[in-house]
């Protein structure tokens, strides 16, 4: 998909598998509901930005169009937001939605493949990504969520403000932190009867 952003070129990679996604998220629960379903998932995002030193920290489950914040670790620990994490995901819980042509999430999904970026500013590819100048964000860390059908169901990321050496050992924690998850995922399936 490209689009464009205070008139410059975005280059939002094209997903061809938005809607087995969708479906497969639906068929795990996992869209998005007003209650407390998603606690588990930003409990979760609290996990990965301690494991990366990071102060803002995503679990983030993408559709066709959008993507949705499942899980968030922000500063303050305000879920609801009044920073970096309330402005990409908006000031309440059916809020936490985010413009698909934004960030680097998406990239990380349609790649399915980690993404470190230690400097977004270093990449002309992701310098120009509205994340930058709106939000603030200046270091990406994330990985794909595939589930055990093959699905990349999302991702999960910690961001950071100011440029972070994440080096080998940040990609590795944020490989090892993404199949964690994606076990309790498959967790949420009842056994299929052989």
């Amino acid at each position: 998909m490209t689009s464009f952003a205070a008139g410059r070129m975005l280059l939002t990679p094209t997903d061809r598998h938005g809607p087995a996604r969708v479906r497969r998220l639906r068929k795990l629960d996992l869209v998005e509901r007003p209650d407390a379903t998603f606690d588990s998932f930003d409990a979760f995002a609290d996990k990965v930005a301690d494991a990366t030193a990071a102060p803002f920290s995503m679990v983030n489950f993408i559709d066709e169009n959008r993507q949705f914040f499942a899980g968030l670790h922000t500063p303050a620990g305000n879920r609801n937001g009044r920073d970096l994490g309330a402005t990409a995901a908006g000031s309440s819980r059916s809020g936490r939605y985010m413009a698909r042509d934004h960030g680097y999430c998406p990239h990380v999904l349609v790649r399915r493949k980690a993404l470190v970026l230690e400097d977004v500013c270093d990449y002309p590819r992701f310098a120009g990504n509205p994340v930058v100048d709106e939000i603030g964000v200046r270091s990406y860390l994330g990985a794909p969520l595939i589930d055990r059908t093959g699905i990349a169901l999302g991702t999960v990321c910690a961001v950071d403000t100011v440029p972070r050496p994440w080096g080998r050992a940040g990609l590795d924690t944020i490989k090892s932190l993404a199949r964690e998850l994606v076990r309790q995922i498959d967790h949420r399936e009842a056994p299929h009867p052989l």
